[in-house]
């Protein structure tokens, strides 16, 4: 990333959104990214996921966010959206326990996380309960 982008970005100004935007927007996108800690050291991991009735569900191996989730967890959760053109986008960030889904109707495939691409192995879901949710809307200054 070039300097001056890197000043760009950091020269945001930001609006809280309402809880209720925030949820809206977590259902607009597919990818975000998952905070856990892992041997006492922060870790920051991507994730497709759907969001549904205030949880995020994803999917991952046999890792340290399945790992983590196994054992209750508190997970981070964030999603993010940047227009560089008009510089305007939003941050939503999610706090909650993690679980795993166990129940064989719980782990049937998921149609929005298991597509064409065929899963080799087992599956393994991870419910992330929204429970502390805020978000930001994020405007350039230099826009």
């Amino acid at each position: 990333m070039a300097i001056q982008q890197f000043f760009e970005l950091t020269e945001l100004r930001t609006g809280a959104l309402t809880d209720a935007e925030c949820r809206r927007l977590l259902t607009t996108r597919t990818l975000g990214r998952v905070g856990l800690t892992s041997g006492a050291l922060p870790m920051i991991m991507p994730v497709e996921y759907v969001y549904e009735d205030g949880v995020i569900t994803f999917r991952t191996e046999q890792d340290a966010k399945l790992r983590a989730a196994v054992h209750g967890a508190v997970l981070a959760f964030e999603v993010d959206a940047y227009d560089a053109a008009t510089g305007r986008g939003w941050s939503v960030h999610v706090l909650g326990r993690a679980t795993v889904l166990a129940a064989p109707h719980e782990i049937a495939p998921l149609p929005t996380l298991d597509t064409a691409t065929p899963v080799t192995g087992p599956r393994h879901y991870v419910r992330l309960h929204c429970e502390l949710v805020s978000g930001r809307r994020l405007t350039s200054s230099r826009a």
